[in-house]
């Protein structure tokens, strides 16, 4: 018990961290825009790569995994249903809704979490694969269809344009050619990874304070859109980090899946939605806030849902 709260407090404490400063403006306006671009472009992609290329590509896929997936899918799905014949919300609103429901942070929180935590990155790793590679096409594929886009040349030019997956990509290529590259090469790469997880995390605790102006900065100032059920915000939040991680441990037992597998399973589906779930509610619905407000919320209640998560 002590080493699984051990491994939270530095992500409480850095969160913590970034929260306050910013309630008190030490960074000023623009550092959590700032700070975000930097661990999404540079730091983050750094971390993944000199992660990957030590892993074996055949560690990514196992039965824990499997679990993981099969566990996101049922959530998502049961999301999209809940607003399609609940809260009977348009094609697009559905789509997110179920998004919302089963897309995790694996990036800001899931990375420090696999290091500080589980003390294993690579089903973190196969994580991060498997959302932006399957997950995020699927998504943006059926909104692209529903607003009548290129979904083709959308889905052709994501690894470009997510360095994330652009660094996992070349990482798993890289191990799989059984090349080690040279420590000179290595060392600065590695220097900027350690930058990572800090500043993911004070970014992480930036946001969740909450500022109103970010909407319209990410919308372009569009104004808000029809006020969505609260009810849907909320069973969002309750699928998210309640239902996934249980659909993961049942899964798990169906599969046979125990031990360390079994603990990352559960811990990776017990993360909060991702932000990235809010960037492309913002492309494909300016002004609203739902999704926004789920991402604020499964991320306040996720620091006792994910200890629970790695205790239990």
């Amino acid at each position: 018990m002590g080493g699984v709260l051990g491994g939270f407090l530095p992500i409480w404490v850095l969160t913590g961290i970034g929260f306050a400063s910013a309630r008190g403006g030490v960074l000023g306006r623009g550092a959590e825009q700032a700070l975000g671009r930097f661990a999404f472009h540079l730091a983050m992609p750094a971390v993944l790569f000199t992660t990957l290329i030590d892993t074996d590509p055949s560690r990514l896929a196992n039965a824990g995994v499997l679990a993981f997936v099969a566990s996101t899918a049922v959530v998502c799905a049961a999301g999209y249903l809940l607003h399609w014949k609940l809260f009977r919300t348009p094609h697009d609103q559905r789509v997110l809704g179920g998004m919302a429901s089963g897309y995790v942070n694996a990036g800001n929180l899931g990375i420090p979490i696999a290091i500080g935590v589980l003390g294993d990155s690579s089903f973190i790793a196969a994580v991060l694969l498997f959302q932006p590679l399957v997950m995020m096409p699927v998504v943006l594929g059926a909104l692209e269809a529903g607003a009548g886009g290129r979904v083709l040349r959308t889905l052709a030019l994501l690894p470009v344009r997510n360095p994330v997956i652009g660094a996992s990509v070349l990482a798993v290529a890289v191990a799989a050619t059984g090349w080690d590259p040279p420590q000179v090469l290595l060392s600065p790469i590695a220097a900027l990874g350690a930058a990572g997880v800090p500043t993911a995390l004070v970014g992480l605790g930036m946001s969740l304070a909450g500022r109103r102006h970010d909407d319209e900065v990410a919308t372009g100032g569009a104004a808000p859109r029809p006020a969505e059920p609260r009810a849907a915000l909320w069973t969002a939040v309750a699928l998210k980090l309640l239902a996934h991680p249980l659909l993961a441990l049942a899964f798990c037992v169906l599969l046979d899946v125990e031990g360390d597998l079994r603990r990352a399973a559960i811990v990776c589906a017990a993360l909060p939605t991702a932000q990235n779930v809010h960037v492309v509610a913002t492309r494909y619905l300016p002004g609203t806030s739902t999704t926004r407000n789920t991402v604020l919320v499964t991320t306040a209640l996720s620091m006792l849902t994910l200890t629970a998560a790695a205790l239990l």
